[in-house]
């Protein structure tokens, strides 16, 4: 069985929705730790410019990007733009190319 395009986007549209919950979790951490004081703030400063740190952030951004990007496509979807089947198709390969896109620049600025 193969999902069409817009099964795909729904389904990652989900996916990016777990994944921004579990990263704000790690960033409200941060948060917290950096407002305990000065050696709080001196802590997530050498965690968060690990490359590793820098991978999460990047991963968790092309999930608010992505995130963003579709629900924004459903809305317009409420409003009776794009519903039919090649409106949907059309919306979703928009939504993808412009997530490739911000993705890359996203990473072009955090490294």
């Amino acid at each position: 069985m193969r999902l069409p395009i817009t099964a795909w986007t729904s389904i990652t549209h989900r996916a990016t929705g777990v994944v921004l919950f579990v990263g704000m979790l790690i960033f409200m951490w941060a948060l917290d730790t950096s407002l305990s004081g000065p050696e709080g703030f001196d802590q997530v400063e050498s965690v968060l410019s690990s490359p590793l740190a820098k991978l999460v952030t990047w991963g968790v951004l092309a999930a608010l990007i992505y995130h963003s990007l579709a629900g924004i496509k459903h809305l317009i979807m409420d409003f009776g733009i794009g519903e039919s089947m090649e409106g949907g198709v059309r919306g979703s390969k928009l939504v993808i190319g412009l997530t490739v896109v911000l993705v890359l620049l996203a990473g072009v600025w955090i490294w």
